[in-house]
């Protein structure tokens, strides 16, 4: 892919998105627009396949400029994102109705994939992180899209946590930018080696870990993914979960110094946060009563595990080519997974004359992702294949291995609860004409699409000796025996989606039940948290209408020349900044 050609392919992988959603400004174009809409991820997955690593593009005339590219690593990383768009599209246009607010879920639609597709073939810091927010703040229209009560607290959350990694993302990125040579418009390459010189080295790193650890699934940072997952629209889901979780991983890779030395104690704390993303995860998990919320947190828990291979590249810097592919195989084989579990979710809803096949085949994504199929394989060889080689971590972190052994047993469990719940959904309805291609794609590609990855030049590590293969399948067997035993002597905890977002959030059922505990009647706890809310409401009453009538005053009349001298400050401090 070379001249002209490459130019004009590049251009069209991530801007086809954005022009067709500028079109649908146009009214006469809006039904052809609708009909292109779910096939808009096509140009860039005919380019993460034809496409060669090392072709750039210059867009010099944008504000800031630009540069479009692709590398061995972000080439597969499109080759999902893509994939698991179009699967998506392809549901979508089967499943959607007239009056379900088509046009407006058309033009986010649109405007989430430009976004994705955008941060995986930028090269620069401007690009990235405009694409990261336009991604961010357009999935919030498409998550409150059926506009009940549950899907808009879901975008509430969504939404507050969104904003606080853009900031954080934004903090980290200026730092490190302010740290390379070419402040001004410094690419994505500089980035790393600029951190692990930085006297801000932590601030940074902390910023960006944190900062796309929000998109990733990281603890404490979680809580808006299960409810985001469980209220979105079936395609919709299956984005989120299979494809725009990945770009927080992404932006750890390209970002983070993960080759650095001296870097032990970040790599103590990736492994503890990514080990107990995994159990938690795993132990809330098989709690919830709805499959969308099981997959939520199995995504969690799987997400965890890649920050644990994250932690021990930063811990063993040695272990950098095997670890960056470990992790790029993994990322394919749990994308493809689970975009094709939720696609099957909305799949299992109808009736079908095969319900044998159709159980055959929403059986293909477990099974890769616990690792009995090929994909799966691979994964899982790839990521035990380093706890065998880091001999530096392991003599610091013996248990490593058992651990990861007894994590794919929270796995398997995961898989068997959310079978077990998808089987009382089941034929509701008929099945749309078409409604399961979308579906049949992504579980044919999250078997198989691991033999592609040679063609990509990635390579990954298949388990080579009947004892690594046993230490695959003993954690699922032992998973099934735990999930049937489970199934008949224990009963769930009541453990709500969003898990600490309840003790984050003042509810006043906590507050009666508090007062019961400490020998307060119901009544008398009701009768003295309204006395509290009055009073709370009257003093906020009186100091907005105090601050209300200078704020009316002040934007009304002098809104515009405040906004141009913030402005002002904002640019000298930059200017300040960027000449020390």
């Amino acid at each position: 892919m070379t001249g002209a050609a490459g130019t004009v392919a590049l251009l069209l992988a991530g801007g086809w998105p954005l022009a067709l959603s500028l079109l649908w400004g146009v009214p006469s174009l809006r039904p052809r627009v609708s009909r292109l809409a779910p096939w808009a991820a096509l140009p860039a997955l005919l380019v993460s396949l034809f496409g060669a690593p090392g072709f750039t593009v210059d867009l010099s005339w944008l504000l800031f400029g630009a540069r479009l590219g692709l590398t061995p690593t972000t080439q597969v990383f499109l080759f999902l994102t893509a994939l698991i768009w179009t699967a998506a599209g392809i549901h979508w246009r089967t499943h959607r109705r007239d009056g379900d607010h088509c046009e407006r879920f058309c033009v986010l639609w649109l405007l989430t994939l430009t976004g994705n597709l955008g941060l995986i073939l930028a090269l620069d810091v401007a690009l990235f992180y405009t694409s990261f927010a336009l991604m961010t703040f357009s999935a919030y229209g498409l998550i409150v899209h059926n506009g009940s009560e549950a899907a808009r607290r879901a975008g509430r959350v969504y939404l507050v946590l969104g904003v606080i990694g853009e900031s954080l993302i934004l903090i980290g990125l200026l730092l490190a930018a302010r740290a390379t040579e070419a402040p001004l418009l410094p690419m994505l390459a500089d980035l790393p080696d600029a951190i692990a010189g930085s006297e801000h080295r932590d601030l940074i790193m902390a910023s960006l870990w944190l900062g796309f650890g929000v998109k990733a699934g990281l603890p404490l940072l979680h809580f808006s993914l299960p409810l985001a997952y469980a209220e979105s629209p079936v395609p919709v889901a299956a984005a989120l979960a299979g494809a725009m979780i990945k770009a927080g991983l992404l932006g750890w890779l390209v970002t983070l110094p993960l080759g650095a030395a001296g870097l032990q104690g970040w790599g103590w704390i990736l492994l503890g946060t990514g080990l107990f993303a995994t159990f938690a995860g795993a132990l809330v998990g098989v709690q919830q009563s709805r499959p969308q919320l099981v997959l939520a947190y199995s995504s969690i828990s799987q997400m965890g595990l890649i920050s644990v291979a994250l932690g021990a590249w930063m811990f063993e810097p040695a272990l950098g080519p095997a670890m960056a592919a470990a992790i790029t195989v993994y990322a394919l084989h749990h994308a493809l997974a689970k975009g094709a579990l939720f696609l099957g979710i909305g799949v299992a809803h109808h009736r079908t004359r095969m319900p044998v096949m159709l159980w055959i085949g929403l059986a293909f994504p477990a099974l890769a992702l616990v690792g009995l199929m090929p994909s799966g394989l691979l994964a899982k060889g790839s990521l035990k294949n380093f706890a065998a080689t880091g001999a530096s971590l392991l003599d610091a972190f013996p248990q490593l291995p058992t651990l990861l052994a007894l994590a794919a047993v929270g796995t398997s469990v995961l898989m068997a609860r959310h079978f077990w719940l998808l089987r009382l959904d089941t034929g509701r309805d008929a099945a749309p004409p078409g409604g399961w291609h979308g579906w049949m794609l992504l579980t044919g590609a999250s078997v198989f699409a691991v033999f592609l990855l040679p063609w990509w030049g990635v390579e990954g590590h298949w388990p080579d000796t009947v004892k690594s293969l046993f230490g695959i399948v003993w954690p699922v067997l032992l998973g099934v025996a735990l999930s049937v035993v489970a199934s008949r002597r224990l009963q769930p905890w009541p453990i709500p989606p969003g898990d600490v977002l309840v003790l984050l959030t003042p509810l006043p059922g906590l507050a009666v039940r508090a007062g019961r505990a400490l020998g307060v009647t119901g009544p008398a706890a009701r009768r003295l948290l309204r006395h509290w809310q009055a009073r709370a409401l009257a003093r906020y009453m009186r100091a907005d209408h105090r601050f209300g009538r200078f704020s009316e005053h002040l934007w009304r009349r002098d809104a515009s020349l405040l906004f141009v001298l913030l402005l002002a400050l904002v640019a000298s401090i930059g200017a300040l900044g960027f000449a020390r």
